[in-house]
């Protein structure tokens, strides 16, 4: 048993002649003329696709840092530069700054490629600030299912419960046993909206008779767990907490949890629980109006390739989205890997959350973090 179980079409665009000779400061005052044309002709899409990558190219990247922004420099910058004279800017940080930004830029984008949570990815694609997936990147048709929609998914990194053997004495095995009695006051728990928090609510749901849909019992158990030992925004935070003994039991992605307990803590149990693992997953996203059209589809389409993505598994236990990729028995029992886990990951109404995101933030910092 492996430690974890678990519209959209858009054909390539027209090449546009001009648009290797135009800089990014002319381009967005055209692609500012044709956004207000687009009010009045709703079938205008703003978009420049360089038909050829030119030395001199700047391609910007918008992604996490860390292990994710130096396994990308060797994988996908690296060999871009040295073959094409390019060059590779990263933009890094945190998700929400990353999102509002790409969204202000709407059709007149600093980014050429946006990397966003599983939800995000397919909202923005609706809303028109970055492309949907397609067979331009030619690693595209292996992925899995779950990795072509909204953008090309490069990672599959489930939510999970982690917690301290050695200070919790009952072995957690589901999620409904956060709500023990002993474990009360001993709890940190993640933020909404996020992946992490929005696992933990949807989570909370299930186990209490409700779903996306009835959402209600989510809020009132989750209520009912105050206080808690603290409320955590990161991995690095969380860690934090358990080395401190400030908290005993987490949720957090568990692909990270798991290098911290094979490198640095023992004591650290990361579950498989009962109910299911829901799907947490990056998605690399072309934004619309990029003038590297084909320098992006590169990028991404080594970013999907066997080295990276055998890379991301062996460094920071990331579940490959590439069918191709293989790897050694003693991995795969640390990820998700392969068909049957992928296909037991709990997935989602994300239109519907998406939807009610605003609302639920809003009653989840009244109700919850306040």
């Amino acid at each position: 048993m492996t430690l974890f179980p678990q519209d959209q079409s858009l054909s390539s665009p027209s090449p546009a002649p001009s648009a290797s000779k135009m800089s990014r400061r002319t381009f967005g005052k055209l692609a500012a003329g044709a956004t207000a044309a687009a009010a009045v002709s709703p079938t205008l899409i703003v978009r420049s696709a360089k038909a050829q990558i030119n030395p001199g190219d700047e391609l910007v990247v918008g992604i996490w840092g860390g292990a994710q922004e130096r396994i990308t420099r060797e994988f996908c910058a690296a060999p871009l530069e040295e073959k094409y004279g390019v060059t590779i800017n990263f933009v890094l940080g945190g998700t929400v700054d990353r999102r509002a930004r790409a969204y202000a830029e709407r059709g007149r984008p600093s980014f050429d490629i946006v990397y966003l949570n599983i939800f995000e990815s397919r909202q923005a694609v609706r809303d028109g600030v970055t492309q949907a997936p397609s067979e331009a990147v030619p690693n595209f048709v292996n992925l899995y299912d779950l990795a072509q929609v909204g953008g090309y998914g490069v990672a599959f990194n489930p939510v999970t419960i982690v917690y301290d053997s050695s200070r919790v004495e009952e072995p957690i095995t589901r999620w409904a046993d956060l709500w023990r009695d002993d474990l009360r006051g001993r709890i940190s728990w993640p933020p909404f909206p996020g992946a992490q928090g929005t696992s933990a609510l949807m989570m909370a749901a299930r186990v209490h008779g409700g779903d996306e849909y009835t959402i209600d019992p989510g809020f009132e158990t989750i209520q009912a767990l105050k206080p808690f030992a603290s409320m955590h925004s990161s991995q690095d935070e969380l860690i934090a907490f358990f080395e401190q003994e400030v908290c005993d039991v987490g949720i957090e992605f568990g692909s990270f949890m798991q290098a911290y307990k094979d490198s640095s803590y023992p004591n650290l149990e990361v579950i498989q629980p009962e109910e299911g693992l829901p799907i947490a997953a990056n998605f690399a996203c072309i934004t619309e109006g990029t003038q590297n059209q084909a320098l992006a589809e590169e990028w991404i389409d080594l970013h999907l390739g066997i080295p990276c993505q055998t890379a991301y598994a062996e460094q920071i236990y990331y579940g490959p989205t590439n069918r191709l990729v293989e790897l050694p028995t003693e991995l795969q029992e640390r990820l998700v890997y392969g068909e049957d886990d992928v296909a037991q990951l709990l997935d989602f109404d994300w239109d519907h959350i998406i939807e009610n995101q605003a609302q639920w933030s809003s009653r989840f910092n009244r109700e919850i973090a306040g």
